[in-house]
């Protein structure tokens, strides 16, 4: 991984006290620290390009964390986000990782979880930027599985004639999935090999990143065709790699 001293961290957050303690402890830790107290000036800062990573809360004045997140990927800001939040209802969280962010911690959290998830983020982020998806060789063009063509140059599938984007984290999971097609993969194992965790946190990330994917993959996500679930194992990819893929 890049030098510590390289990396600089976005801490956007109202709560004077947890956002200064985030500051010190982050930079105890060898981090650069850049800290806003709004979403308007969170947003102004993360358009700057210039964070690695960042730590935005979810209930801040002016302007929402989600709506930052919104903007921030509508623009094409693909700058990884942990979202930090009291709000621990699923549909907070579901809807963050549906807007783009990269994974999520609710309120109050260790130190020592916090650094694992920045660590494996950016473990993962900056792995990607030096080997894609698109290195493996049977990723290098098109797949074709009935009623769903995968394209790793364009990180995009379609389905029934319409081509739907898909992000890092989506492309990764379904890129581990149709490389064990057939075989079960393990929650633990998407968290080791996609988010790159060492000690594994207990978190719903996973099964919020497949619910994610199964909209833009099925006709019917309470009956998915392609990635089903193996209850209390994991998930398992079922489609048939038509001939000439």
């Amino acid at each position: 991984m890049t030098n510590l001293s390289d990396t600089q961290i976005l801490v956007i957050e109202d709560e004077p006290d947890l956002r200064s303690g985030l500051q010190h402890n982050l930079e105890l830790e060898g981090f650069r620290v850049q800290t806003a107290a709004d979403g308007r000036e969170g947003l102004r800062k993360a358009r700057d390009g210039q964070a690695a990573l960042i730590l935005l809360d979810l209930m801040l004045p002016g302007m929402p964390g989600l709506e930052v997140l919104r903007h921030l990927r509508e623009i094409g800001r693909e700058t990884p986000v942990i979202i930090i939040s009291a709000k621990g209802q699923d549909r907070d969280k579901v809807q963050g990782l549906e807007l783009g962010a990269d994974d999520y911690l609710t309120k109050p959290f260790g130190l020592t979880e916090l650094l694992a998830r920045i660590r494996a983020v950016l473990r993962r982020t900056q792995a990607g930027a030096k080997a894609g998806v698109g290195d493996k060789p049977e990723a290098s063009g098109v797949m074709r599985f009935p009623d769903l063509v995968v394209d790793w140059k364009r990180f995009s599938i379609t389905r029934d004639g319409e081509e739907i984007q898909l992000s890092r984290y989506e492309a990764e999971i379904l890129r581990m999935l149709i490389d064990h097609r057939g075989e079960v993969v393990s929650r633990q194992d998407l968290l080791r090999k996609v988010w790159g965790y060492v000690h594994l946190p207990t978190t719903r990330t996973v099964d919020n990143h497949i619910a994610r994917l199964r909209k833009k993959l099925e006709r019917d996500v309470e009956n998915p065709v392609h990635v089903v679930t193996v209850h209390g194992l994991g998930y398992r990819f079922e489609s048939t790699l038509l001939e000439g893929s």
